[in-house]
């Protein structure tokens, strides 16, 4: 995915009105971007509530970068949403073998470019009940593995405040402040040129969410609990508004 001159443009005019609002909405500050690799790289954010992207993709074209994420499919439906994502060259994930087979292509395309791929690991919003990064998916370490690229862990506090977990309106009084830290890449060394096996897999997604961990502990002055949140030994539901109610629809006990 080599870079055009049109998304070029798109970036420029979406950053022009998204960056001013989000000043105006949020205080920031960036941390450890000196761990930002100079060339294509996976970026690894937990995911507190649905304005995260803003928050992300703020910080990574503020450090000179431009921002792509692995989206859910069905964003590219929405409108103006969806014509912004295509043009500014986003990459849709759909939920068939087939449609993650060509994200994951896509992906690779991208990274060999030079691109930042940004996957939230957990591939929804947090269960945690208080907000710690949760038990993640295998699809950024498969892209991590596939590609060779580095995978750095990123980790933001703050816009949960702005926006509530699944809120429907903004909470904007007071003024909220937003802090996003990267952290260095995972080790994955020891596991790349491995045959891509459910264990390797885990095994590398359990340290991509240790390192993203990590970092929130940095970032909260708090430590984060032994065991990542897992939904499915809750009870809990893995896509939707109303994860608490269990799979049958009954509240997990």
């Amino acid at each position: 995915m080599s870079e055009t001159l049109g998304s070029r443009i798109t970036f420029g005019i979406v950053a022009g009105i998204a960056r001013p609002l989000l000043n105006v909405l949020l205080s920031k500050r960036w941390e450890g971007f000196e761990h930002q690799p100079t060339g294509g790289y996976i970026a690894c954010p937990n995911h507190l509530t649905e304005i995260d992207p803003l928050v992300v993709g703020h910080a990574v074209y503020g450090a000179g970068r431009l921002p792509r994420f692995l989206a859910k499919e069905s964003l590219f439906k929405i409108p103006v949403v969806g014509m912004v994502l295509r043009k500014t060259r986003q990459i849709p994930v759909a939920r068939s073998s087939k449609g993650a087979n060509a994200s994951l292509q896509a992906a690779q395309e991208l990274i060999s470019n030079d691109g930042v791929a940004i996957v939230y690991p957990e591939g929804t919003l947090t269960r945690d009940p208080d907000l710690w990064p949760m038990r993640g998916r295998t699809g950024a370490a498969r892209l991590a593995l596939q590609t060779g690229a580095p995978v750095v862990p990123v980790a933001h506090w703050g816009a949960q405040e702005l926006l509530p977990r699944y809120a429907k309106k903004l909470h904007v009084f007071p003024r909220k402040r937003v802090v996003v830290r990267m952290g260095p890449p995972v080790d994955l060394e020891d596991l790349r040129g491995k045959p891509l096996t459910k264990t390797v897999l885990l095994e590398a997604t359990d340290r991509i969410m240790r390192a993203v961990s990590a970092e929130m502990e940095s970032l909260r002055g708090e430590t984060a609990p032994a065991e990542l949140w897992d939904p499915a030994a809750q009870g809990q539901k893995l896509t939707g508004r109303d994860f608490e109610s269990g799979p049958s629809g009954a509240a997990p006990q």
